[in-house]
C-alpha cells in the first residue's frame, strides 16, 4: 500500500470569533449579559461603562421590575403525659432561663425573620427543660420539613440514636407531644390527617362542627378530598347542612403550618422591552436600565496611538475585542427590539383584550418578517422579557400552537386556555362543566376542540376534573 498526498477543494462554513460572540451574547439573559460584561471590564482596560444614560421614552413610562393515623390520646391525656414528662425532665435548682446552655441552644438568632426551626427553638427557651429533654425535642425539630411535618417515624428516629443513650419510645412520644404543643398549631404532625386534627383539637369544644370535622379528617379524609359527599354523609350520619358546615371548618385549617416560616430565594426579572401605546399604536421600546452602556477608554486609546512595536500589539488586540463587544451588545438589543416589535404587531389583540386575544404564532413567521433564520429568533426570545400593561412575559410566551376553527381560521392554544378558565370560573359549582360540555360550548363559538385536548389544557391550568370541582 503506497501513501500519497491528494488535494481536494471543498466548501465549509466557519464561524468567526466575532460571529460566535454575537450569537452567544444574543442568547444571554439580561443578568447573564451583565455578568459577561463585568468579566470583560475586568479583563480589558480599554473597555469601560458610560456613567450617563441617554433619556428614553420608556424611562418615564414605567419602572423596571428588578421584577393517614392511629387514634391519638385525648387532649387531657396529652397534657398529663407532657406535664409528667417535663416535671421529671427538669430540675429547677440547676436549670433556668439564664443558663448558658439555653443561650447557646436558642438565644442567638439573626436579625431577619426566623425560619421554622429558629421559631420553635425560641419557644423552647421559655421552657425549663433538662439537657436530655431539650436534645430529644431538638432532634425532632430538626426532622421537620419546610411544611412543619415529620419526615420520619419515631421508630426510625429511635433506631438512629446510639443504644447507650437508652432512649425509649415513651420519651420520644412525650418529646413529640411537646413539639406538637408549640406554635404554629399542627407542627410536628406525622401525617396530614394528624396535622388537621391537631388544629381542630386546639379549637374551643363549643366550636360548631368541631367533633364532626375531627372524625372526618381522622377517618374519612379521602372521601372529602374526592368530594364523595353521599358516602361521607352516610359514614358520618349527618345532614347535608352539617356536612357543609364541617367542610367549611376544615377549609379554614392550614395543611402546611410551617410554610409561613420557609425562606425562599427571591428571583428578579429585568424586562428587556417596555410596551406602551403611542398615538393608537403599540410600540416596543428598549429598557435603558437593562442595557449596559459601554465605550472605549479614551486614556488608554490615546496611549495606544503613541506606542510602537510589540508593546502596541497586546493593547491593539484588546482594542479590537472591546470594539467587537460594544458592537455585538448593540446588535443584540437591535435584534431583540425588532423581534419584540414584530411580536407586538401580531399580538395587539392580546394587549387589548388579554389571553383570549392571543393569536397563533410560530418562530418562522417572525423570522420571515425580519429576514433571518428561526434560530436567531429563538436566541432572541429565550430568557428575554417584555413588560406590558398586562404584566411581564417572556417573549416565548407569545408563541403558541393553533387549533382550527369551523370557518377555516385558527385559534391559539393560549386563547383556548383562557376561554376554558373563563367557562370554569363562571360554572355552577353544584353542576360543574365536564370536559365534553366545555368542548361543546367552544364548538358553539366556532372553535373545534376534542375532549382530550380540553382535558390536556385543563390539566395544564391546574383545574381539577369535574368530580373534584363539585360543591355541596
Amino acid at each position: 500500500m503506497r501513501q500519497s498526498l491528494q488535494i481536494r477543494v471543498a466548501q465549509q462554513l466557519a464561524l468567526t470569533p466575532q460571529l460566535q460572540q454575537s450569537l452567544k451574547i444574543l442568547q444571554l439573559s439580561a443578568q447573564e449579559l451583565d455578568q459577561e460584561v463585568e468579566r470583560a471590564l475586568a479583563d480589558n482596560p480599554l473597555l469601560e461603562r458610560e456613567d450617563v444614560r441617554e433619556p428614553s421614552f420608556v424611562a418615564s413610562q414605567a419602572q423596571p421590575t428588578v421584577t393517614e393515623v392511629p387514634a391519638e390520646p385525648s387532649p387531657a391525656d396529652e397534657r398529663t403525659v407532657t406535664q409528667d414528662w417535663a416535671d421529671a425532665a427538669w430540675t429547677p435548682s440547676s436549670r433556668g432561663p439564664d443558663d448558658d446552655d439555653d443561650r447557646d441552644g436558642g438565644g442567638q438568632f439573626s436579625s431577619e425573620s426566623p425560619d421554622l426551626r429558629e421559631h420553635l427553638l425560641a419557644q423552647l427557651v421559655l421552657l425549663r427543660l433538662s439537657r436530655r429533654a431539650r436534645a430529644l425535642v431538638e432532634i425532632l425539630i430538626d426532622d421537620l420539613n419546610d411544611e412543619g411535618l415529620m419526615t420520619q417515624g419515631l421508630d426510625e428516629i429511635a433506631a438512629m440514636l446510639p443504644a447507650e443513650l437508652g432512649v425509649d419510645a415513651a420519651e420520644l412520644t412525650a418529646a413529640l407531644t411537646l413539639v406538637q404543643s408549640l406554635d404554629p398549631t399542627g407542627v410536628g404532625a406525622r401525617t396530614l390527617p394528624e396535622c388537621l386534627e391537631l388544629q381542630l383539637r386546639a379549637l374551643a369544644p363549643s366550636t360548631p362542627a368541631r367533633d364532626l370535622a375531627i372524625l372526618t379528617v381522622r377517618d374519612h379524609l379521602p372521601l372529602l378530598a374526592g368530594r364523595d359527599f353521599a358516602r361521607l354523609r352516610r359514614a358520618l350520619g349527618c345532614s347535608e347542612d352539617a356536612l357543609r358546615e364541617t367542610q367549611a371548618l376544615i377549609r379554614t385549617l392550614d395543611p402546611r403550618p410551617g410554610a409561613a416560616y420557609a425562606r425562599s430565594e427571591t428571583r428578579y426579572v429585568v424586562p428587556d422591552i417596555f410596551v406602551r401605546k403611542v398615538r393608537g399604536e403599540w410600540v416596543a421600546g428598549l429598557n435603558p436600565d437593562a442595557m449596559p452602556r459601554l465605550r472605549i477608554n479614551q486614556m488608554y486609546s490615546a496611549m495606544l496611538q503613541g506606542m510602537r512595536g510589540s508593546a502596541r500589539g497586546g493593547l491593539s488586540a484588546q482594542l479590537q475585542e472591546a470594539r467587537a463587544l460594544i458592537k455585538n451588545v448593540q446588535q443584540r438589543y437591535d435584534t431583540i427590539q425588532r423581534i419584540a416589535q414584530a411580536i407586538v404587531d401580531r399580538q395587539r389583540h392580546f394587549l387589548e383584550h388579554g389571553d383570549v386575544g392571543m393569536r397563533p404564532l410560530v418562530l418562522r413567521e417572525i423570522a420571515d418578517v425580519l429576514g433571518c433564520v428561526e434560530s436567531t429568533v429563538s436566541r432572541g426570545t429565550n430568557g428575554k422579557y417584555m413588560a406590558t400593561p398586562r404584566g411581564i412575559f417572556e417573549l416565548k410566551y407569545f408563541f403558541s400552537s393553533h387549533v382550527s376553527t369551523d370557518t377555516g381560521g385558527a385559534c391559539s392554544a393560549t386563547a383556548i386556555r383562557a376561554l376554558i378558565r373563563q367557562l370554569v370560573g363562571a360554572e355552577d359549582a353544584h353542576e360543574p362543566l365536564s370536559d365534553s360540555r366545555i368542548a361543546e360550548l367552544l364548538g358553539q363559538q366556532g372553535i373545534v376542540v376534542a375532549r382530550r385536548t380540553i382535558a390536556k389544557y385543563r390539566e395544564s391550568l391546574q383545574i381539577p376534573p369535574v368530580n373534584l370541582r363539585k360543591a355541596l
